[in-house]
């Protein structure tokens, strides 16, 4: 197989990349992984279920398998009493992605994420979120990653320790830093971090500070979070941008996927309710399209993805990845259906018995 070509190589050439994220939400539908923590026991657990989902995702048009360490870190593993398992957990997650990144000739990604200790000012904290980012980071780079990502991540002084964590642990490897928008607003009114910097600006930072790309993931749908994406490829933010929304209808008055209320009961969502807003394939389409028209190098989708859905980001694209094969095919079906070879059986038929 020839030598893979890493990620900056292929985006400064003009490539899109295709991520698929959302192993956590995936897996809790399955009944592998428990919502409210959201801790990926299933690496240790079931991990011939995690390659798997790993190929599947791959096969649908992924371009990246993002190593499922988010939430594997040393606060959200103890949480359910796995803080024996951390680094076994996070080495067998990556080992697993860097085996199947070689057998399809992929990138494989380290990733970390945000922790819930963030808090402004406080040392004590910040010192344990730098310890908890540095042996992540440390064991991604040990087990052959490609690159690393820190996503998810809704302060920015906390997104700011995380590329701190890449640039000083991560052997060179380029790093991919998204933040999740989610309701706040600054004293002008715009959208921000959770820590006050607006949007725009926040991406501006992390540029400054040594990010490869920037950009936004998870909390908002396509129709909520693409106006981000316009204001920062409007802003003349220069490194590659990155945009991987989660598949569900978010709207102007419910734009995240956790103020999402159901229509018939009133009550809020999220996380296990949330089937009644998911994205059509078509919504993922048109969602592919955007991203193309904007020209953002950098796409996926987050928590709720799915190989179906990831196929369609991938043929919204023009591409055809080995599940295009299972492709819809309407022409086929039995009550809709208008190929001639739905009725060859019925003319074979009735030959046959008129030559009894």
């Amino acid at each position: 197989m020839p030598e893979t070509k890493g990620l900056l190589e292929r985006l400064n050439g003009g490539e899109t990349i295709i991520v698929a994220e959302g192993y956590i939400f995936a897996f809790e539908r399955l009944c592998y992984v428990q919502a409210g923590p959201f801790v990926p026991e299933v690496v240790v657990e079931h991990p011939e279920l995690v390659r798997q989902m790993y190929r599947d995702f791959v096969r649908a048009g992924s371009d990246v398998v993002q190593a499922l360490t988010y939430y594997a870190h040393r606060s959200k593993m103890s949480l359910v009493s796995r803080a024996d398992d951390l680094e076994e957990a996070n080495r067998l997650a990556l080992r697993m992605a860097r085996e199947v990144a070689d057998e399809t000739g992929t990138l494989m990604c380290g990733d970390i994420c945000n922790t819930g200790q963030y808090t402004p000012g406080d040392d004590a904290k910040t010192a344990l979120i730098k310890d908890m980012f540095k042996e992540q980071v440390e064991w991604a780079a040990e087990e052959g990653a490609d690159f690393i990502v820190a996503e998810t991540l809704v302060n920015l002084g906390e997104a700011m320790l995380a590329l701190e964590a890449i640039k000083m642990y991560g052997k060179g490897l380029p790093a991919v830093v998204t933040l999740t928008v989610q309701i706040a607003r600054d004293e002008d009114g715009k959208l921000c971090t959770n820590d006050k910097v607006e949007a725009t600006e926040a991406l501006r930072k992390l540029e400054e500070a040594g990010a490869d790309v920037v950009g936004f993931n998870c909390s908002r749908g396509p129709d909520t979070i693409l106006p981000l994406l316009e204001d920062a490829k409007k802003a003349g933010i220069k490194v590659p941008l990155a945009v991987l929304p989660v598949p569900y209808r978010t709207i102007q008055e419910e734009p995240t996927f956790m103020t999402l209320t159901d229509t018939k009961t009133g009550k809020l969502c999220f996380p296990v309710d949330l089937d009644c807003h998911l994205c059509t394939r078509n919504d993922i389409v048109n969602f592919g399209k955007r991203c193309a028209e904007l020209g953002i190098p950098y796409v996926g989708l987050c928590c709720g993805n799915s190989p179906h859905y990831t196929r369609s980001l991938a043929e919204s694209l023009g591409r055809k990845p080995e599940a295009t094969r299972y492709s819809p095919n309407m022409s086929l079906h039995v009550i809709y259906g208008a190929d001639e070879k739905l009725n060859a059986y019925e003319r074979e038929s009735a030959a046959n018995n008129n030559n009894r």
